[in-house]
């Protein structure tokens, strides 16, 4: 994944069963970011941090996409538990993980596995890469987007 290239196309279902693909949100921006799995503590500050700052991303204009492996259901119960205000999408097969190059080997209390990297990334109305966020603190990481998108819609 390299910035100013394009963003790869993907088609899931979010927590209301409704398909979603990228094109659909072409001309606007738009945050994806990836997370391993839902209510869990890490994910869940992640979340509510962006549900917290929902109103700042809508003034600025920009879409937030939460995808996991998570299913269809667990999405829909982890946002109704929250009262998560953005759609969260179900990449159940890794398709959109392994094409955003967020899917790999984690290591967790010693053990090895694969999953789901925490990463994000900024995309702009051109379906263009403009962020990616390697290191993603979940409890900062909506302000620090939010301070990101100023920047870059000034570059213009």
């Amino acid at each position: 994944m390299q910035l100013g290239h394009d963003a790869p196309e993907f088609q899931l279902k979010d927590q209301y069963g409704k398909e979603h693909t990228l094109k659909q949100y072409r001309g606007q921006w738009v945050l994806i970011y990836f997370y391993p799995k839902d209510d869990t503590p890490g994910c869940t500050k992640e979340a509510c941090g962006m549900r917290d700052n929902f109103a700042d991303f809508e003034d600025g204009g920009v879409v937030i996409l939460g995808i996991s492996r998570d299913s269809v259901e667990s999405h829909k119960k982890f946002a109704e538990k929250y009262n998560l205000p953005f759609t969260i999408l179900a990449d159940d097969q890794t398709k959109a993980a392994k094409a955003y190059d967020v899917w790999g080997e984690k290591t967790f209390m010693g053990k090895k596995h694969m999953g789901i990297h925490r990463m994000s990334f900024l995309i702009n109305p051109e379906g263009k890469i403009k962020k990616i966020y390697e290191k993603v603190k979940p409890e900062a990481h909506a302000k620090e987007i939010l301070e990101d998108i100023v920047m870059l819609k000034s570059e213009k």
